[in-house]
């Protein structure tokens, strides 16, 4: 089970090894863009974690040059806590999660074991349901041959659903999923994104368990649905 870190601090990057290496897992560590970027190519590895600011090519580089090439490897980066405009950079060239320095180790083999352990198919180059389709490197939206216009958190959130849509995604696994880069997440944000959703969709395109979380609606007539339905 081995992880690529490419952080170029030594102090910061040795303690992220031992860290790593402490719970099982193997780490090769690099301290330049294109030395850790070479090792990606020619390595087999779990997750990538990566800090923006390196010698050689810098993070988005990387994770630019990753997700054109149509790598599916799971990215964790690391950023300042002042440095949000990086975050959501990262995020939108493909990064699948974001750290915030100072951190504890705790965070840290969360985020990782949360990066290793999701399906495969969350990188998939098309998403279908019914006559929706979505892109995720692209993060673009169609309903039939039409694009769909929809905010950044409202893709995210859609293709979630999509990926997952043989079970219920809990309110705490949607907070997680959608705002642990953010600095503030208020109590009712997820309920005001799938009203938000809805409209656009339609009204029944998700279904909500109490107490159990949100899925799309898997019927044969979803794609219909979400074409003619409201919210009433």
């Amino acid at each position: 089970m081995r992880l690529v870190l490419i952080e170029d601090d030594y102090d910061f990057g040795s303690a992220l090894k031992k860290t790593l290496e402490k719970y099982t897992y193997g780490v090769d560590w690099f301290r330049t863009g294109d030395a850790g970027f070479d090792a990606i190519a020619a390595g087999n590895y779990l997750a990538l974690i990566l800090d923006l600011n390196l010698p050689g090519m810098n993070g988005f580089e990387i994770v630019s040059s990753l997700r054109k090439s149509g790598s599916d490897l799971p990215i964790l980066i690391l950023t300042a806590m002042d440095d949000q405009p990086s975050r959501l950079h990262g995020l939108e060239l493909g990064a699948d999660d974001c750290l915030v320095k100072p951190f504890d180790a705790e965070e840290l083999l969360a985020r990782v074991r949360a990066l290793t352990r999701r399906p495969q198919f969350r990188l998939q180059s098309k998403l279908q349901w019914g006559n929706i389709s979505l892109y995720p490197h692209e993060l673009t939206v169609y309903r039939d041959d039409e694009e769909l216009h929809l905010s950044h958190k409202e893709k995210h959130l859609l293709r979630l659903l999509m990926e997952y849509q043989d079970r219920y995604l809990s309110k705490n696994d949607l907070e997680y999923a959608l705002y642990d880069c953010d600095n503030l997440v208020e109590s009712n944000m997820i309920e005001v994104l799938v009203y938000s959703l809805r409209k656009k969709l339609g009204g029944n395109c998700i279904k909500c368990a109490r107490g159990i979380g949100y899925r799309l609606r898997t019927d044969e007539t979803a794609g219909a649905s979400a074409n003619h339905s409201h919210v009433s």
